[in-house]
Parts: structure tokens; sequence; C-alpha cells
């Protein structure tokens, strides 16, 4: 089957929903306490095991310090490095404890809650130093906390007063004593969690709402989530209003239009905001709200979403019509992004319980989580899409990126929603090996099954009394019309799918009980949202990719530099990535299966170049340590000649940019900027013809890399018609150029070069742009450091 249309995939059936409650079924389901399910033998425990040696690895005292050294105390031991010491000190530690709390909850063990209960011991004496609430390890956090209470706020999209993003940093060590509270029932880490959130209360009550909005301009992660938490598990209202407060009306206003204006913005950035709107919507009852929630969740899924459920692009959303930076970045889907929009389909399917959330949290689980971790340990950033390239994993004690504090969260919560429930009803969502203790009901199900290599699954009850009740089962949207088959005790019965995309069993349930499902997956051929000539293959909910060489992967273990998390080797130039040549009716049947396995498939007849044709493709889950391919090129075979000239003299310049290139920023992007040592002064970023550019009126900086001195010029992009912007460009405090534009240069961008002086061969090249008085500097789309 070829799906030309994805809506049908993830979310047409939402879209036709009220958003609240079903034709089917009514009211808000529960999702079982971590503690209740308990993992079986299959990948996902394999993946929880890992993740848990990688966390017990890890030294919490260095982990401890940036708390240590803002609080005044002495720190045990140096502090990490990477992000750990370069401005967002202490945001790892938050993600440890939510981290810890999952592993212990998930599994019992005494050592990782030894750890937890060390890390909470640790940080009340940090917080009982700071003597007002406060925990937190943002470098100089005090000073700037002082001067936002009194109204002094300078907010840009990743910093704060001068600061790396701190709202955000914070926001990890809230969340973390939530999770600690909430899954282990730690009492100190409520009462810490209290005297936190007091804190914040007093921080901004002399701040007026504009003022904190000023604030949200920052990023500030989930922030309103918190706060709505915090008013639920203290009973005070104060903390409702503070989270409605701490709800950005930038993002929001539009969503309750029903508006996307969501290209070119930070994705992580807006996805916490949304669980945060949502969260308010849950403890309200705001149906608009809720509804903003949902408008935005159908837009990313179906309009900006791959097929193993990531998103972005350089942490940025693309145009919907345009995902050609997907296709040719090194920088694809992030995996904190597929973290969060996770977060938000549990509280959409709670709420709505219908299957299209809950098929997206599949996909997204198995193909962009599972794989997202090393079978030996280690956590991915970006997982490109671009066919023939790679990921890189961070090590126990290198790399400190957002994406290895919500990777030590993945891989213990994965029991979170395999089975839910409302009043005495058993919801079956997903078919994964487990077993769950429903104490209440007297009940223990115990779910054997090797899924997805086999296409089985068998549940046996275990009752303490006979009792009447109902079993949700969701009947998959990769399982085609009347091809489930569902048995109990060997009889099959007769299923009705509802308008939720469930079928149910209510009968008295007796000890003993065996239901088998049998759920047939075929193969479907996904094309990208935007309907561009590039096709991934999906055997049931299992993207299939193909590993194609393992050649020059620079850094696959990543080291503590700042911009390790990238895998920075060659690419593959795109004239020589396999290529699909077929009728698209064809596709499906040219995907035949292999010998060597269940879910392994070779295409010989689809692949047009011979040395391809032998390809394995599998779940992607289980490639690591190469290059691979999951969306291949395609044309039809009347179009293949003129796609190959074009894509060739396309790779030629390409290639020949990159071989010129030393070092470049895409300006205006808030991690690539990071990496390059943002500074400014009355600056400003935006976007433009669907391009991102630096501007501002005082000055701003960025440091680039020059190791070997083969830097020879600065090449900047503008727009041609842009004029009256008058500034200097410095390096390393030397002018190289004063620059007067006069909009003569046309209605397109340009790239204009600087030649370096003589001399200039450091190693690192601080260029900086300074706005003569009354003007101001030209935006900036690229810079980029030539040979």
């Amino acid at each position: 089957m070829v799906r030309n249309n994805r809506r049908r995939f993830y979310g047409i059936l939402v879209l036709l929903l009220p958003i609240v409650g079903t034709q089917a079924q009514t009211g808000k389901l529960q999702a079982f306490p971590l503690a209740s399910v308990k993992l079986l033998n299959g990948p996902f425990l394999q993946a929880q095991q890992t993740d848990k040696k990688y966390m017990l690895a890890m030294d919490p005292d260095r982990l401890l310090a940036p708390f240590q050294r803002e609080s005044g105390l002495e720190p045990k031991n140096t502090s990490y490095g990477n992000w750990e010491n370069t401005g967002l000190d202490g945001h790892i530690g938050g993600h440890y404890l939510s981290a810890l709390a999952n592993m212990y909850a998930a599994t019992g063990d005494a050592n990782v809650k030894a750890r937890l209960t060390y890390m909470l011991n640790e940080l009340e004496k940090c917080q009982l130093a700071n003597g007002d609430g406060y925990i937190g390890g943002v470098p100089g956090g005090k000073a700037i906390w002082k001067d936002i209470a009194a109204g002094k706020i300078k907010a840009a999209s990743f910093s704060l007063n001068d600061k790396w993003v701190p709202l955000y940093n914070i926001h990890k060590t809230y969340a973390g004593l939530i999770d600690a509270y909430r899954h282990t029932g730690n009492e100190k880490a409520k009462s810490m969690l209290l005297k936190f959130a007091e804190w914040a209360y007093h921080l901004t009550a002399g701040l007026s709402d504009q003022q904190i909005q000023e604030l949200l301009l920052s990023e500030y992660g989930g922030l309103n989530e918190v706060f709505a938490d915090v008013a639920e598990i203290s009973g005070e209202e104060r903390y409702l209003k503070l989270s409605r407060q701490f709800s950005q009306r930038l993002i929001l206003d539009p969503l309750l239009k029903q508006k996307d204006v969501l290209t070119g913005m930070h994705a992580n950035t807006q996805i916490p905001k949304v669980i945060g709107y949502m969260r308010v919507a849950e403890l309200t009852g705001d149906s608009d709200w809720a509804g903003a929630a949902d408008f935005f969740w159908n837009t990313v899924v179906n309009k900006r979403t791959v097929s193993i459920g990531g998103n972005s692009v350089r942490e940025h959303f693309h145009p919907v019509d345009n995902f050609s930076s997907m296709m040719e970045s090194r920088e694809g889907p992030e995996t904190c992004n597929s973290y969060n929009m996770l977060k938000l389909s549990k509280q959409l399917f709670l709420n709505h319980h219908t299957a299209p959330y809950m098929d997206y949290y599949e996909r997204t689980v198995y193909n962009h989580i599972l794989s997202s971790q090393h079978p030996d340990g280690g956590f991915v950033y970006f997982t490109p899409m671009r066919p023939g390239h790679y990921r890189v994993y961070s090590q126990p004690h290198e790399g400190f990126w957002c994406c290895v504090g919500s990777g030590l969260e993945n891989h213990g919560k994965y029991g979170e929603l395999i089975y839910a429930h409302q009043d005495k009803s058993l919801y079956v969502n997903l078919f994964m090996a487990s077993e769950l203790t429903w104490k209440e009901q007297g009940l223990k199900l115990v779910q054997h099954t090797t899924f997805p290599e086999s296409e089985h699954s068998s549940l046996t009850l275990t009752l303490d009394k006979p009792a009447k009740f109902t079993i949700h089962f969701r009947y998959p949207s990769w399982v085609a019309p009347e091809k489930m088959k569902l048995s109990i005790n060997g009889k099959e019965q007769q299923l009705i799918k509802d308008s939720a995309s469930y079928v149910s069993i209510k009968r008295q349930w007796k000890n003993g009980d065996r239901i088998n499902i049998t759920l047939p997956m075929h193969t479907q051929a996904e094309f990208l949202p935007d309907q561009s000539d590039w096709v991934s293959f999906v055997h049931g909910p299992m993207v299939l990719a193909a590993a194609t060489d393992n050649n020059d992967m620079t850094g696959l273990k990543a080291d503590g530099s700042r911009m390790g998390h990238i895998a920075s080797g060659p690419l593959m130039s795109l004239d020589e990535a396999p290529l699909i040549v077929s009728s698209k009716a064809a596709l499906v049947k040219g995907l035949i299966k292999s010998k060597k396995g269940p879910l392994t498939f070779k295409a010989p007849s689809l692949i047009h170049q011979q040395k391809y044709k032998d390809l394995d493709l599998v779940p992607f889950y289980k490639l690591h340590d190469t290059r691979y391919t999951i969306y291949w090129p395609y044309t039809s075979p009347d179009r293949l000649d003129g796609l190959l000239s074009a894509v060739k003299k396309r790779e030629i310049a390409a290639a020949a940019l990159e071989a010129q290139t030393v070092d470049q920023v895409n300006t205006g992007q808030q991690q690539p900027e990071s990496d390059h040592q943002f500074k400014s002064e009355n600056a400003e970023n935006g976007l433009f013809m669907e391009r991102h550019f630096r501007t501002g009126k005082g000055w701003f900086s960025y440091v680039l890399r020059n190791p070997k001195g083969l830097a020879k010029k600065l090449r900047l992009t503008y727009f041609g018609a842009e004029k009256d912007r008058n500034f200097d460009i410095f390096i390393n405090n030397i002018l190289i150029s004063h620059v007067e534009l006069d909009g003569t240069k046309g209605r397109d961008f340009v790239d204009v070069d600087y030649q370096l002086p003589a001399g200039i061969n450091a190693k690192e090249l601080e260029v900086k742009f300074v706005a003569k008085e009354k003007s101001a500097i030209a935006n900036i789309f690229e810079v980029r450091l030539m040979k």
C-alpha cells in the first residue's frame, strides 16, 4: 500500500472527533503507575537495563557540583563538562532525578533507590543553604533572579539576562522533584518541591502579566506544566494562576484560532508549552486550551513528522510544503522532540482515548525512541534522515546535551501506557511483553509476545475471584479491516471496531482465562508529508532501514566538545544514494521477505544501482554503528535520466562548497548559535522567506573554529534588496570591512566574501558585527568561514 496522505495513518480519526469523548467511550482514562507494569523479555526490557547501567555509571557528585557551588557549599567533585559547565550547569541533574524515579518505579532496584535518595539528600542541603527555597545550578543565578524579581528583564530566545535559558534549566529540577514524589512517594521530594515553588511564586509576585510574558521570550521548558502540577499536589489555587501566567500567549493565541504559525520556530521550545496548555485544560476543564493542544498535535504529527515519528531539522520546524532540508541535513529529528511529543500524546489519549494517538505513540516509541539508545549505552541527539549518514552516541562521562537528559528518562518508562483503565474497564494499548498488576481489581495480566518479530500476542489473566468487566483492545491502523483476530480460551470472538478504533470484550472473566490476538502486518510505502519524491517502507508499525556502510563515521562516540553531538563526518553525495525506480503501484510488491528473518526484506527490483541491490531492509531500531538509509530518493522510470542529471549537478556544487568550508553558523537558530558561543547586545533573530537570520542595532558575535589555520575568507549571506544597513565586521578585534548595503543586488539571497587579513590564522576566530550609530546590522542568514 502506498501512503500518499499521512493523515490517514496518524490522525484523520482524531480530526473528525469532538475534543471531549467519543461515540464509544466517555470520561478520562488513567494510566497505571510504572510500578504496576513490569517489562518481560524483549527489546524494551533490554533497553531498560542498558539505561539503568548507564545512569548508575554516572557520578552523582559531579552532577550535584553546580547546585553545591551556587548554594555556597563545597562541591564534592568537579562538575561534568560540555553543557554542564558552559551555562546549562545542573540541567542534567534534574533529568537524572526523573530518570532515577522512573527506573526505580519500573524495576524496584535498590541501587537506583539509593542513588535517588542520595541526590535528594544532597539537593536538600543546597536548598537549606540557599535559605529561600531555591535549588539550581545556573551560573550566577542568584544575581539574575534578584534582577528579574526587580523587573530588570532582558530576554531573547535562548538567553535571559545574558544567561543560557535559566528558566529551562530550573524546569528540569522541578520536573525531577515532581517525578520523585509521584513515582516513588518520596515525601522529602514533595517538601522540597513546594518550597521551590514558593520561591518562584515570590520571584514573580511583583511582576505584571506583561513582564512575565517578556520572560517567556526565553525558552522556559514546561514551567506552566510544573506549576499546574504543583497546584494539584498542593491544592493551592495560586499555582494554577501562575501556570496560566507562564503559558506564553505568543504561541497559545494562534493555536486557539486553529492557526499554524510554527514554521521556523525552535521545535522543542514549543512542545513543552503545549503540554502545559493541556495540563491547565485537564485541571480547569478549559475546552479551548484543550482544543489548542489537540490542533498543535495534529499539525505536528500530520504535517511535520517523518515516518519514525520525529520532527524538526537543526531543531527547527521547516515549512510543511518543503521537506528538502530534512533530506539534506546532517541534523535531522531531535530525540527531545519525540520525548515531548509522547508526553503530549499520552495526555491527549488519556483524555480522548482514541487509537490514532496510540498509533503515533507506538510508531515513535518503536522507531525513534528505541533506536536512540546504543545497545551498549549512549544516547542520540540528531537522527539524520539524509541517506547514507549516521548517528552519534554520548558516553556516561562525555556529552551532556538535552537529549542525554531526556534519553536517561526515555528507557525507564516504557511501561507507562501499555495499559490504561477507566473504573473497572481495562485498555490494552500496546503489544509489548509485560506483566500488569492491578491490585484494586485483584487482577494480574501477563502478556507474552515476541512482537514485532511475530504477529501474535497472548494474555493470561490471574484473578482473585471471577469478575465481570470490559477489556478494550486497540485495533491498530496498520492492521487491515477484519484481519485482527482474537480468541478467548481457544474460541474465536466476533470483533466490532468502534469509532475510537478499539474492540471490546465484556464478560465474566475467571482465573486462568487466556486471550490470543493475531495482528497481521502488511507493508506500505510512505512518502513525506509534502509529497516529494522520497519514500520510506513500513511493515506494521516498524520503519525499515538499510545499513549502507560504516566508513568515516567521525565522532561516533562523542567527546566533550561543544559540537560533539553532531555527526560531522563526510556526507554521502545524494547522487550516490540508493535510488528507488518504480511505478508507485509496484513499490510494495517490489519489497520481498528475506530468509534471514521475519522482519528482513530485500528490494532488488526497486533499487537502481547494482551495488545496492542486495541491501537488507530491517527495523531501524536494530541498526547501530553504521551509515543507513531510511528515506530513499524515488523516481519513475520515465523520469530517471532527468533526475540523475539534476541531482548530480546539485551535489557537485554542494560538495565543492563543503570542501571549501572550515566552519559555519546557521544564524538565528538556537543550537548552532549556542555552539558558536553567541554573544550580543541589542540584537534579535527572525525569519524571512523561510530562512532564519540574525540582525541588531547593537552588536553580536560568534566564535568560529579554524583548527588547521586554513581560513582565508569570511562568507556572509544577505538578501540582495536590503538597504540602509551600515555596520562593521571585526575578526579577533581587527576591522576587516565596513559594510553599507544599498539594495542593488536583486531580490534573492546573495553571498559576499571578505578576505581575512594576512596573519589571522588562530584556531578560534571571533567574528563580531557592530552597527554604526543610527543604523543596523544587515539580516545575516549564514556565516561561513572558507579556505
